[in-house]
């Protein structure tokens, strides 16, 4: 407080207000009149540079600018990303943000420029900067929560759920420290949480590395918090790049890790720990058991491991890595060459390959049959470096299972048991109430092999790339090895595709005649897991193929009714003809029908549409090799060749892929993909019906027509263990949730709805319509009451669509042969209810995401309890 008794002093003469300066005043009106002038020109590059000058003569002009400069910034990123520059174009955002340091809108789309390019760490930083200057930022907050899914994937959230694991790690941490291992490196160390394990126990040194950007600033936030900052030293690198004694001062004693997927391997754990026990650790205890002082020799948690497998029948996984139909939508895929998933294992390494996925066995719709008793396929002892060295160069092992129930041959599912010590351990088992899931290892193989009790499926292991590798090559049947990788089905005892009728069966092996000629005789083509599955689902195609056929037969009556009036008026209907569309040759364009397949990925629509008559269909496939797929599809199925072409041949800018067949040309039907697989709406499919709606011909149709949105209020503890760390307690005494729950992202994606544990509060009931072909027919916002069946807590709102083709023909996403898996909406905090409450669920729409919020209606002094704003996020918006 200023002294009120003292003397009142002169003050200082105020400063002199600059003088104007007449040139720099000319130079910074004629700069914006250009930059105003080139904007309008559509010179960008130009116009921004222009801008500069001027907000950097003449920063009072910023708020008067601020719209015009952003429009010019984003407009020139655009093209220099067209053009592959870009380090200009992030050159040009660092100089708009020394302009707008504190300009959500910019950070934003720097945000999205650097998640598209692959910088996630920057771009998570981007994006919270302008979460925290404008927290309602739509478009800030779901660009956050989807590359959250990528920098803390959901099983830090298991793992940390999960008390057995992390008290099992913290009593080996605790006796190894106690034990005499005072010196201690937390390779991958991710939220902090096992390096705060071992300080906790008394270790007098702690060091941790972590290479993720993302999680290591995490931990570093979580170290804070916990008081250990300076106690523990936590490194921003690789293990691998890690040097005694520039980084860390001498060897250590102990080194604890859990850089293991379901795989095990797949993570590095193998190098990491041959690079730690070279560089980085203290030598191991003699092989001679001579006792020695534990801070003298190093050791690692976890010590070892176990991995055991089994075959498996599975209808779910062959759906998915298997083409298993030998017609689609009416098409003979006899042609078609060997179609499989990129999921394939091989003793030798294959760079196109990944040798497994990974699935929780206990969810898959369908469930699994085990066909052999689990057997022991690899011992590990991480305290080993001689042993650690030697697994790449392993002889490849031969297991003969004995077969103990009959069933087709899918995959071999795997898992382990991780020794901690030699008290503790984990188990990643299928039967275990674990964090983990399973890898597993399709078969891939030309015709189905079912296996009946008395054989033995030779399975081969190896780890020749430092990935655990298990190949089913043969089986053991009557004395006879049938090896698995041929193609003779009879010699095999295979069972050979299905048939849908014998007429298909006559015409799949005409066009096997045909086309074989032509040719190669081994072509195989790669395709996603997703993508073999749509091939899979017959529902999805017959459907298309249906309302594709109505539509084509309504247009052509139309336009025969059409010419028979023109016919009776005495014209000859030549003023018809209308401009040839692109790549069409010797065809007469007037007659012919247009349809446009913009679907994602690998699809048959188009093939199909130009197998229902006069149309011309137009696919938006780009790969090489699945472009020659539909060509040998249409030759085998008597389509002509100028009747099928690939669009994006055509379009030089693959941002604006819905325009007109040519000039004068309208489409009769476009295709739009409007789910993702992951179970949501697919980004921007709104803006794109609009633009799509302007192409069309009179009668002409978008597909689907519209979409239903479906949902049900749930109870699952599984989604909350899976979307945060729960509870009030800290974590082994951590205060750890707080900083990973903020990326916590309030949707769920990949649900088997059918499969999820969860109870049911209420019946299905309609969320939202999305009519893609009336645009008066839609809205932004929606409130909806659905009544509680039963008590409970209400956690999560799962929801499925009901894609309608057209009035009487749908697919549903819940279907068991669907493609598309679920999503659900998870409360931040659950809501209780009571069976007979209504509660109202106010659903709203922007840009293709779905929110909803949820409150008890008949109790109005609870309609506050518990509300959540939750985005329905779309993988691809970035």
């Amino acid at each position: 407080m200023p002294n009120a008794s003292s003397r009142h002093r002169r003050g200082r003469r105020s400063r002199r207000q600059p003088r104007e300066d007449p040139a720099r005043n000319e130079l910074v009106s004629r700069s914006l009149e250009s930059a105003q002038q080139c904007l309008f020109n559509q010179d960008y590059g130009t116009a921004f540079v222009h801008y500069l000058l001027v907000l950097n003569l003449a920063p009072v002009l910023k708020d008067f600018a601020r719209e015009s400069f952003r429009f010019t910034l984003f407009k020139w990123a655009d093209e220099l990303d067209s053009v592959g520059r870009i380090q200009d174009l992030f050159d040009c955002y660092e100089q708009a943000l020394e302009l707008f340091p504190a300009d959500e809108v910019i950070l934003n789309s720097m945000g999205e420029h650097l998640f598209r390019m692959g910088f996630r760490d920057e771009a998570a930083g981007h994006f919270h900067k302008a979460l925290k200057l404008k927290p309602d930022y739509p478009e800030a907050r779901e660009n956050f929560y989807r590359v959250a899914n990528w920098l803390v994937e959901r099983w830090h959230f298991l793992m940390l759920n999960d008390r057995r694991r992390n008290q099992k790690y913290q009593q080996a941490i605790q006796k190894a420290v106690q034990g005499g291992c005072s010196t201690v490196l937390d390779i991958g160390t991710g939220t902090g949480i096992l390096g705060m394990c071992a300080k906790k126990a008394g270790a007098a040194e702690v060091y941790a590395c972590e290479l993720s950007k993302t999680m290591y600033e995490l931990a570093c936030e979580v170290l804070t918090a916990n008081g250990m900052s300076g106690s523990i030293q936590i490194l921003h690198m690789k293990s691998l790049e890690m040097e005694v004694p520039k980084d860390i001062p001498k060897r250590v004693s102990l080194v604890v890790t859990e850089t293991v997927d379901a795989g095990l391997f797949g993570e590095g754990i193998i190098e990491s720990l041959i690079h730690a026990w070279n560089h980085l650790l203290l030598p191991p205890q003699n092989a001679q058991g001579e006792l020695r002082d534990p801070s003298q020799t190093g050791r690692v948690i976890p010590a070892g491991a176990t991995v055991f497998g089994m075959a498996v029948e599975c209808l779910e996984i062959r759906r998915h890595h298997r083409f298993r139909v030998s017609e689609v939508g009416g098409l003979s895929m006899a042609a078609a060459g060997e179609l499989h998933s990129p999921v394939s294992c091989n003793t030798e390494p294959d760079e196109s390959m990944e040798p497994y996925t990974t699935e929780r066995l206990s969810r898959l719709p369908g469930g699994y049959r085990p066909l052999t008793q689990p057997f022991t396929a690899l011992d590990i002892d991480f305290n080993n470096v001689q042993e650690l060295e030697g697994l790449s160069s392993r002889v490849v092992q031969r297991v003969h299972l004995p077969v103990t129930q009959e069933g087709e041959l899918d995959a071999l599912a795997v898992w382990f048991q991780l020794h901690l010590d030699k008290e503790n351990s984990l188990s990643t088992g299928p039967q275990e109430d674990t964090c983990w899931e399973q890898a597993i290892y399709p078969v891939q193989i030309h015709n189905s092999f079912t296996l009946i009790p008395g054989d033995q499926l030779i399975v081969e292991i190896s780890c020749r790339d430092a990935y655990l590798r298990l190949c089913s090559v043969a089986v053991l049947r009557d004395g006879r090895e049938l090896r698995l990788d041929s193609r003779l089905g009879s010699d095999l005892g295979t069972n050979p595709v299905p048939h849908a009728n014998p007429e298909a069966e006559l015409c799949s092996a005409l066009a096997c005649l045909q086309t074989e000629q032509n040719l190669p005789k081994d072509f195989v083509c790669m395709l996603e897991c997703s993508e073999i599955a749509l091939l899979n689902n017959q529902r999805y195609h017959e459907s298309f193929r249906g309302a594709l056929a109505k539509l084509i037969g309504s247009l052509k009556g139309a336009r025969h009714s059409q010419e028979q009036r023109l016919g009776s008026d005495g014209t000859d209907g030549t003023s018809a003809n209308l401009t040839r569309p692109i790549g069409n040759s010797a065809t007469d364009s007037s007659d012919l029908l247009y349809v446009l397949d913009v679907s994602e990925g690998f699809s048959l629509l188009s093939l199909i549409a130009a197998s229902q008559g006069p149309v011309k269909a137009y696919s938006s496939v780009e790969k090489t090799q699945q472009q020659e797929v539909l060509r040998r599809l249409a030759q085998s199925n008597h389509v002509p060749e100028q009747r099928l072409e690939f669009w994006l041949n055509y379009v030089q800018d693959e941002q604006a892929v819905l325009q007109r067949p040519s000039g004068e040309k309208l489409w009769s039907a476009i295709i739009l993909d409007c789910v993702e697989t992951c179970g949501l709406i697919r980004q921007k499919l709104m803006e794109k019906a609009s633009l799509a709606r302007c192409l069309l011909e009179e009668g002409g149709r978008i597909f689907p027509q519209s979409i239903v949105v479906h949902g049900m209020l749930v109870e699952s503890d599984t989604l909350l263990l899976e979307s945060a760390v729960q509870g009030q307690e800290p974590t082994l005494g951590f205060n750890i949730a707080p900083f990973i729950n903020q990326f916590t992202v309030p949707v769920h994606v990949f649900l088997d709805f059918s499969t999820l544990e969860c109870r049911h509060l209420s019946e299905s009931v309609e969320l939202f319509v999305l009519d893609l072909m009336e645009t008066t027919a839609n809205y932004t916002t929606r409130d909806v009451k659905v009544q509680a069946t039963s008590s409970g807590r209400v956690t999560a709102v799962p929801f499925w669509y009901q894609v309608h083709l057209d009035e009487e023909i749908s697919i549903s996403s819940l279907s068991q042969d669907s493609h598309w898996k679920q999503a659900a909406v998870v409360l931040h905090q659950p809501l209780e209810v009571k069976g007979g409450d209504w509660v109202c669920l106010a659903v709203q729409l922007h840009k293709s995401s779905i929110s909803i919020s949820a409150r008890i209606e008949n109790e109005p002094e609870a309609m506050s309890e518990s509300v959540e704003d939750l985005s329905a996020l779309s993988t691809r918006q970035i």
